[in-house]
């Protein structure tokens, strides 16, 4: 079992996978949480999809990506930027496929649903394309 343990953390779509898992569930537990302090809709949804990019950057160029980190300085400037960028284009998608959807009828979750999936690949393949490459 470990060594299929061993096996299957070597792909790094899986690793990337555990990642958008644990950033999604501190974006989701965050906005809940925070939703009982009276906290505008819109600052706390802000605040806790950047936790959320936060630990997604953390956990990516350490464990993810971390071979392709770039060293302390202007590349890892960049590097940051270009992922803050990803994370953008990621919701843009989010909001572009949920909207459209809504619009044609889709119940709003199913929507939700088909745009976390769409993003995290927009996402995967900007960031092992792009980002950490």
């Amino acid at each position: 079992m470990n060594r299929v343990m061993a096996l299957l953390w070597r792909a790094t779509y899986l690793r990337y996978l555990a990642a958008s898992v644990v950033a999604l569930g501190v974006d989701v537990s965050l906005f809940m949480a925070l939703q009982a302090t009276g906290m505008p809709i819109a600052l706390l949804s802000a605040l806790s999809y950047s936790a959320g990019i936060l630990i997604h950057w953390l956990m990516s160029s350490r464990l993810v990506f971390a071979g392709d980190l770039r060293d302390v300085g202007i590349e890892r400037t960049r590097q940051q930027a270009l992922f803050l960028l990803s994370a953008f284009a990621g919701l843009l998608i989010t909001v572009g496929i949920v909207s459209l959807a809504v619009q044609f009828g889709l119940d709003a979750r199913l929507a939700k649903l088909v745009a976390i999936a769409a993003s995290f690949q927009a996402t995967y393949l900007l960031r092992s394309k792009i980002v950490f490459a």
